[in-house]
């Protein structure tokens, strides 16, 4: 039964991370809900069912395209993203803040101006991704060693999590990761921001997290004693967490 009155009912805009799709996000969907929120999973281009061609992707097309798709829903949104999305949710800040309530980093790169996926890893001295990395010839995909994909993304996760993990794997798109964003204070600044931190990650490190979470001024932090996928391994958690943020 949904006790929520009208006045904190929010609508969160969920959007998933690199190698991933929509699916990662679905039960903290059905959570927040059941909680009588408006939620909306956004797929990005070349991601889950989506067939656009890898080498037409840029970062920019990914800001422009979940821009869109929030103009589109007609009302200030909770944005939250994973991984490699925080660079996303971080461009579509700039692009439209006045319809971003609150910015929402799960173990997310959260980039400084100038800085992409690709120059914020470098700096990750944690992280089991680099070691795995498949680069196809022409640099337009990049893909994982497939022993290596549910420890780098999950290794905290049931059985049935690491099967979907793979099921749903597909080959990411290369140049978007390379792809520096522009950020101003004066509108990216300008928004809340919130991170969900994870203690566990052999995605993106919890020292490089921390670093990126001091630099950017963040100080509403949430600790997951999780790997780099907290709304698969421990999505109860991550509902309530978003729950917590929109109140």
């Amino acid at each position: 039964m949904n006790t929520n009155n009208s006045a904190s009912q929010k609508t969160f805009v969920l959007l998933h991370g690199a190698w991933s799709a929509p699916y990662a996000w679905q039960t903290v969907k059905d959570n927040l809900s059941a909680a009588g929120h408006e939620v909306h999973l956004i797929q990005l281009p070349g991601h889950g069912d989506d067939t656009t061609d890898h080498k037409s992707l840029r970062m920019e097309s990914y800001i422009s395209y979940v821009s869109a798709a929030i103009t589109a829903i007609g009302s200030k949104v909770i944005l939250a993203g994973h991984s490699m999305a925080g660079i996303i949710i971080s461009g579509v800040a700039e692009h439209i803040p006045d319809l971003i309530d609150k910015l929402v980093y799960e173990a997310a790169y959260v980039p400084a101006d100038g800085q992409s996926a690709y120059s914020l890893s470098l700096l990750d001295q944690q992280s089991q991704l680099g070691a795995s990395l498949i680069v196809s010839e022409d640099q337009s995909a990049f893909d994982i060693v497939k022993e290596d994909i549910t420890n780098i993304f999950c290794q905290d996760g049931s059985d049935s999590v690491k099967q979907m993990i793979l099921d749903n794997y597909r080959t990411e798109p290369g140049a978007p990761f390379g792809d520096p964003v522009a950020l101003t204070e004066a509108k990216f600044g300008s928004v809340a921001k919130y991170y969900i931190e994870t203690l566990q990650d052999h995605g993106i490190g919890n020292d490089l997290q921390k670093q990126m979470i001091a630099a950017a001024g963040i100080t509403n932090v949430y600790t997951l004693d999780a790997g780099h996928t907290p709304s698969l391994s421990h999505p109860k958690e991550v509902s309530d967490i978003l729950q917590q943020i929109a109140e």
